[in-house]
C-alpha cells in the first residue's frame, strides 16, 4: 500500500523523507539494470579495471589505443589517428602531446603536405607496445571469458553494428 504524501522514515538514516512511488519500486517501465547504456558502462568499467591491472596504470586505454593503432597501420596524421581511434580533435591532441612528451611518439612533417605532421611510434613506443600487447590481449580474453566462442563472436559482431 502506498501512502502518497506521508513522510516515511528511511531505514538507518534517522531522517524523515517523502518517498515517491517510483522510489518504492512501483514503477517498472524503466529498469536501470535493463538499459543498454548502463550495462555497457558496467562492462567497460570491468574492462578498464582489468586494463589498469594488467597493462599498467601509466598508460590510459586511450593512450594504448593510439600506440596499438600506430603499431597496426603505421604513421598517419593526427586527424586520421583521431578518427581511427574514435577520439575527437581535442582528445587526440592531448593524448598525442602526452605520448610525445613521454618519448613514445615522434612527429615529422609529412613530405606530401608540409602543413601536416605525421605521427608514428618512436623506438621507445615500439618497445612499450611490444612489451604490453600480450597483457592487452589477456585483458580482452579475460573480459570475454564468461562467454563461449559463439557468444564472443556474436557479441563482437553485434557491438560492431552499434558503432
Amino acid at each position: 500500500m502506498v501512502n502518497r504524501g506521508v513522510p516515511e522514515k528511511r531505514e538507518g538514516t534517522g531522517e524523515e523523507a517523502e518517498i515517491s512511488a517510483s522510489q518504492r519500486g512501483e514503477s517498472r517501465d524503466y529498469v536501470l539494470d535493463e538499459q543498454v547504456g548502463f550495462i555497457l558502462r558496467q562492462v567497460q568499467q570491468r574492462h578498464a579495471a582489468l586494463f589498469t591491472t594488467r597493462v599498467g596504470g601509466d598508460l590510459t586505454p586511450t593512450q594504448w589505443a593510439v600506440l596499438a593503432k600506430l603499431a597496426e597501420v603505421g604513421g598517419m596524421s593526427q586527424n586520421l589517428l583521431g578518427r581511427q581511434t574514435a577520439m575527437d580533435n581535442v582528445t587526440i591532441k592531448g593524448v598525442v602531446e602526452r605520448l610525445v612528451k613521454r618519448g613514445l611518439l615522434v612527429t615529422r612533417r609529412d613530405p606530401a603536405d608540409p602543413r601536416r605532421f605525421s605521427i608514428s611510434l618512436s623506438p621507445a613506443g615500439s618497445a612499450v607496445y611490444a612489451e604490453r600487447v600480450g597483457p592487452a590481449r589477456e585483458v580482452t580474453r579475460e573480459t570475454l571469458e564468461p562467454l563461449d566462442s559463439e557468444e564472443r563472436d556474436a557479441l563482437l559482431r553485434l557491438l560492431s553494428k552499434l558503432r
